[in-house]
């Protein structure tokens, strides 16, 4: 891990989707994961290149994952690492 993740929570779409779907479930592991370890999912270069700084810095962290036809998911780890969120971008 290059970052500690904090306390991890999900909204509650994401719990409702993770509830009714396994690969869904697997697919939010699999990416709190990636996230952990700096691999940033589906950003832009600038977005890249601002969680790099904020690895060093101390500043929040924003990656974004997509698989097939589940759904979209941000991740979002706070500026003090003491929670890591997970959302779907239409509830931040």
């Amino acid at each position: 891990m290059k970052f500690p993740l904090g306390r991890v929570v999900v909204t509650r779409g994401v719990a409702d989707e993770m509830d009714a779907n396994g690969s869904f479930a697997r697919f939010v592991a699999q990416s709190l994961s990636r996230h952990a370890v700096g691999d940033w999912g589906c950003v832009c270069e600038e977005d890249r290149q601002e969680n790099e700084l904020s690895l060093r810095e101390g500043y929040r962290l924003l990656s974004a994952y997509k698989d097939g036809k589940l759904p979209k998911i941000w991740i979002i780890t706070e500026w003090d690492r003491s929670v890591t969120t997970v959302l779907f971008p239409e509830e931040y």
